[in-house]
């Protein structure tokens, strides 16, 4: 998906430089969408480039050599092929936690509420994160800003659930 997401930004950035495009992926929060680091991401862009998908233009800024991108008609291409594919298809929501609570009745009770504070104040900082964000919406695409919204609401109703988790190993205690 990360190709995806760095086509997608060259379409709207022509001519944008590798730092500038991860600083607009970091910026806009696309953590929620797919998970990427550094590396995993300059892997991306330097495949993208291989496969003619991207092409480096060498521009000097004030003292420095600068490797901007743009996107080429093959990358056009591979970026409609690329919209079809994530478009078309529903993933399952899954949440790592989901597996450790295939076992939470083999689980000690006080170790198990452990874990759900843990995922409560996990949430807590994405639920933050995504309303500082909306705050800040003004430049944001309407759809990105609807995905965040969507993302939002997703995490309110887990912290919910953790919060109903705790209180059924309250009732359960008593």
């Amino acid at each position: 998906m990360i190709p995806l997401l760095i086509l997608g930004l060259l379409k709207q950035s022509s001519g944008s430089y590798g730092y500038e495009l991860l600083a607009l992926m970091e910026e806009r929060q696309y953590k929620y969408i797919v998970n990427f680091t550094k590396g995993s991401f300059y892997y991306n862009l330097q495949q993208l480039e291989e496969k003619r998908y991207i092409k480096k233009i060498d521009q000097l800024d004030n003292t420095r050599d600068t490797h901007n991108y743009i996107i080429t008609e093959l990358g056009d291409k591979e970026f409609e092929k690329l919209m079809y594919k994530y478009g078309s298809k529903t993933d399952y929501i899954n949440l790592s936690f989901y597996a450790a609570m295939l076992f939470a009745n083999e689980y000690k009770s006080e170790e198990l509420t452990k874990l759900i504070k843990i995922q409560i104040e996990q949430t807590k900082k994405k639920i933050y994160l995504l309303e500082q964000s909306l705050e800040h919406c003004e430049t944001m695409p309407t759809y990105f800003k609807k995905m965040l919204e969507n993302s939002l609401s997703h995490h309110i109703v887990n912290f919910q659930w953790f919060e109903g988790l705790l209180e059924d190993i309250r009732k359960k205690n008593q």
